[in-house]
């Protein structure tokens, strides 16, 4: 059964996930029927599953993405500047996926093009999630 996600992310053991799928198994003789979470833990991309009873709420973070402009990497930490030209110190260059650290610092060296990341925050964590080039 297709079930549309108005809530598209929920935590699973403690972590932040985006759902991937909800089945709903039919009430037995001893209980509830059961809702059963395929997700993915936004942060890492770890597949994680939940089964709970259709009568119990679950918690579902704010996750917030922004887009920012590298201004400067020193070893693995990121300066960023908003649009409104506020700046972020406090992030470092993602480890998941392994080869997008290399690939942005790659991108910014060049020095030709402004590299803008996207940023990912949910229950006090913020991540790098993805990168581009804007030609300029």
């Amino acid at each position: 059964m297709n079930y549309d996600l108005f809530y598209r992310y929920m935590m699973i053991k403690g972590k932040p996930c985006k759902i991937l799928s909800i089945s709903v198994s039919k009430t037995g003789k001893h209980g509830h029927a059961k809702c059963n979470f395929l997700a993915v833990d936004i942060f890492t991309g770890k597949k994680l599953e939940d089964m709970i009873p259709s009568t119990h709420g679950t918690t579902v973070p704010i996750v917030n993405r922004a887009d920012w402009e590298i201004i400067n990497i020193d070893d693995d930490e990121l300066t960023l500047m908003d649009e409104a030209g506020n700046q972020k110190t406090d992030l470092n260059l993602p480890t998941v996926p392994a080869d997008m650290a290399d690939a942005i610092r790659d991108a910014w060296a060049g020095g030709e093009n402004t590299v803008m990341v996207t940023v990912q925050s949910a229950v006090e964590i913020e991540q790098v999630i993805s990168w581009k080039k804007i030609d300029g």
